[in-house]
């Protein structure tokens, strides 16, 4: 039914969705949402074990499908991801509020690339890891990516970074504004 070669790349593209069903599917183990892990971080997790143990270890006929995957699948996926933004919410913001986003944005890459050199960091990682920060975190990163044309473990460096920093800031933002509040 399907030639050699597309059978090759399915076993590929069927590793990474068992990947992504078994993200989802471990997000809602009980243990895990009282850590308040999502699926993204699950992932991402499962990505790590995967890079560490299995890939060397994967037939390299698996390799296309998981390109395509990581490629043409995850960018699909963004741009969807974007469409949940309606023309009409854009306009119920208004100018000044538009205005002032691209200000914070811009300036956030802008201080992300400069810290990174204080930092003696790779120039990529470093605009990477500013515009995941500056914009919405993983999915930024990866839309970044083919712009900056990087290499994959530095997007998977800037993706790890901008999860884990989003994750703690959800802890330590609300814990500070109560501390502040009552003192």
């Amino acid at each position: 039914m399907f030639s050699e070669k597309r059978s090759n790349v399915l076993h590929g593209i069927l590793l990474i969705a068992l990947f992504s069903c078994s993200a989802f599917y471990i997000a809602e183990f009980p243990f895990v949402k009282n850590l308040s892990f999502s699926p993204l971080i699950v992932g991402i997790l499962l990505g790590m074990v995967y890079a560490n143990s299995l890939r060397n270890h994967l037939p390299e006929t698996w390799v296309p499908g998981i390109l395509f995957c990581t490629k043409q699948v995850l960018r699909a996926g963004i741009v969807l991801y974007g469409f949940r933004l309606t023309f009409q919410s854009v306009v119920e913001i208004g100018l000044p509020a538009i205005l002032i986003d691209a200000i914070i944005v811009t300036a956030t890459i802008f201080i992300g690339l400069f810290v990174g050199r204080l930092l003696k960091m790779d120039r990529d990682l470093a605009l990477l890891t500013s515009t995941g920060s500056a914009i919405c975190g993983a999915a930024a990163v990866l839309g970044a990516e083919p712009v900056v044309k990087s290499e994959p473990h530095k997007t998977a460096v800037a993706v790890s970074t901008v999860v884990i920093f989003g994750t703690l800031s959800m802890f330590i933002y609300p814990a500070y504004t109560v501390q502040a509040y009552w003192t």
